[in-house]
């Protein structure tokens, strides 16, 4: 007789479901939003419970699953600007997670394998792998440039950006991508206020920021780390901003003069 733990298949569930919405999101690109994928999570282990009790293996079948999985992947990414490519990453993801843990079930002569150590290690070895190959995908794509049109308070500018897979520099405390962009590139964005930004370090520029109107209450800063060290940038939300013509609402803008090179003026 097979004994089932009720709150260890939560639990279990609960974080591998948690986590690979969090994996998703972050290969898509996408603003992290813990909150709805902790509630996706618990969407997800709930559904596993049920399938459990005795009487409702049915939920099990393949309309159940892939009734939770929309309900799921729903949860996790309904109002991003591509929802059923997450929904499709949330799947694929899923599917090979499972597959490599059912591998280990078989090579352990059929006895289960899955604990939450093992789960936990999965995951991590799995999301540093996606980590891996989300820098590079912009270079297998064979580009290295990309145009950029930032909007800020009815001002646009535009400049060119470096596409540097060694850039991985993320908002702490939302994990959005950042592009640094160097302060000449935005002089269309501050008429008058070009001093302020080129000459004035990250502290002051933060105690400035009230003599630039389209700044004030916009500004803060994030820390960062480079081989040559590290610091704090200045750091703001454009009103939009178009990579190559396509919009990314959830990038935001850093500012350093070490962003600028042959034939670009921003790292993304």
């Amino acid at each position: 007789m097979r004994l089932l733990y009720l709150d260890l298949v939560f639990l279990v569930n609960l974080l591998a479901d948690y986590l690979l919405c969090l994996a998703s999101a972050r290969l898509c690109g996408l603003r992290l939003r813990r909150r709805r994928y902790l509630l996706a999570g618990f969407f997800g282990a709930g559904y596993a419970v049920l399938c459990a009790l005795p009487g409702l293996g049915f939920l099990a079948s393949p309309a159940g699953i892939l009734g939770a999985g929309l309900g799921l992947a729903g949860i996790a990414f309904w109002g991003e600007a591509r929802p059923l490519r997450c929904g499709l990453t949330l799947l694929l993801l899923a599917l090979a997670l499972g597959g490599g843990l059912y591998a280990l079930t078989l090579r352990s002569g059929g006895r289960p394998v899955l604990s939450l150590r093992l789960l936990l290690g999965s995951f991590f070895v799995f999301y540093g792998l996606l980590k891996l190959l989300s820098r590079f995908r912009s270079r297998w794509d064979g580009r290295d440039r990309a145009q950029v049109r930032l909007v800020l308070a009815g001002r646009e500018a535009s400049f060119s950006a470096l596409i540097d897979s060694g850039n991985s520099l993320r908002d702490p405390a939302t994990g959005a991508a950042v592009l640094i962009v160097s302060p000449r590139a935005l002089r269309p964005l501050f008429p008058g206020a070009e001093p302020l930004l080129e000459e004035l370090g990250p502290v002051e520029l933060l105690q400035a920021q009230g003599q630039i109107p389209a700044l004030a209450g916009r500004l803060r800063l994030i820390p960062y780390r480079s081989l040559s060290g590290g610091g704090l940038l200045p750091l703001f939300r454009p009103d939009a901003l178009y990579l190559d013509q396509k919009a990314c609402g959830d990038l935001l803008v850093a500012l350093s003069p070490a962003a600028r090179g042959d034939g670009f003026e921003a790292i993304l």
